[in-house]
């Protein structure tokens, strides 16, 4: 049977699929749920100095073909993350990730300190969500973008990686590739959802969420081209110095599968998640396998990036 272990920013994973920040992850009982499954990883909610409530509601709707969401980042604040990494790590012995999104650079380097002396493994820095009002995306401001990583590198003593926004010009990759390559960071994440659409219900004649006048960010099989791509433009530049993590309309073994052949150290799960519950992570586990069992594939490692040219 082929092995689908992995590894990123030098910690061990018994399989490549996990659960991405964001979904179903903002309280203890919630990372249980996800602790318990077949997710190799146990990644928590994004966090901030002080809890947050979030956007109002609705700020969710599942759409025909994925989702869309403008959540506001509710959290409990960093401080319940800290005691929850020592809970999960010492009951479940999974690797655990911590995920952060300060308010600014200041909130960013406390966040970062206090998680140096928590048991998570990994810390995912997520700066500027689509979908928090009033905040730009971070991840479009190459200085901005480069001021903060030189202000967290100072002070992080965890491997850490940073989750990227989708681009969708090539200059944009390699200006935020250059900033990237001058600081210590282990991996990216691409891409988290793409900011702003608008999904209108026909029949009551508004959107399906309230924040923002509708708009919010769109999740689930409309983003996986996207996300394929923003692997790939990565992995090519990066080669391989850098690891690059694939998340986006993850729903089965075959969508794991082109995410690593594209260059994909490892896959994160996030609306299929939510639509179909924590059964989700071993069944794309189980796909994976069985696709790299007909193909010949041992291992990742032996497709992965091997995208082959027409």
């Amino acid at each position: 049977m082929a092995d689908i272990s992995t590894k990123i920013a030098g910690v061990k994973l018994e399989t490549c699929v996990f659960n991405t920040s964001g979904p179903a992850d903002e309280t203890l009982k919630q990372l249980e749920v996800i602790a318990k499954s077949k997710s190799s990883v146990i990644t928590m909610k994004s966090c901030t100095l002080e809890p947050r409530e979030g956007n109002p509601v609705p700020r969710y709707a599942n759409l025909e073909f994925g989702s869309i969401n403008s959540m506001g980042l509710p959290n409990l604040g960093y401080k319940a993350y800290v005691e929850f990494s020592k809970i999960l790590k010492k009951k479940y012995k999974k690797p655990v990730v911590a995920s952060i999104c300060g308010m600014s650079l200041e909130d960013n380097i406390k966040i970062f300190k206090a998680f140096n002396n928590s048991l998570v493994d990994i810390i995912e820095f997520n700066p500027g969500s689509p979908n928090t009002i009033g905040k730009p995306i971070v991840g479009y401001d190459p200085k901005e973008t480069e001021r903060l990583l030189k202000g967290v590198s100072k002070v992080a003593k965890k491997p850490f990686g940073i989750k990227l926004p989708p681009y969708f010009d090539l200059n944009q990759y390699d200006q935020i590739a250059k900033v990237i390559k001058r600081y210590p960071v282990k991996f990216v994440t691409c891409i988290n959802s793409i900011g702003n659409g608008l999904a209108i219900n026909a029949k009551s004649e508004k959107p399906f969420i309230k924040p923002k006048g509708g708009l919010g960010g769109i999740g689930g099989k409309y983003v996986k081209f996207t996300a394929l791509a923003n692997v790939r433009r990565f992995y090519e530049i990066f080669e391989d110095r850098i690891q690059v993590v694939g998340v986006g309309g993850v729903y089965s073994g075959v969508d794991a599968f082109e995410f690593i052949l594209a260059g994909a150290s490892a896959v994160q799960v996030g609306t299929a998640f939510l639509q179909n519950g924590p059964g989700i992570f071993a069944k794309v586990q189980k796909e994976l396998i069985s696709i790299m069992d007909k193909k010949g594939y041992k291992s990742i490692s032996s497709f992965r990036g091997k995208l082959k040219a027409l």
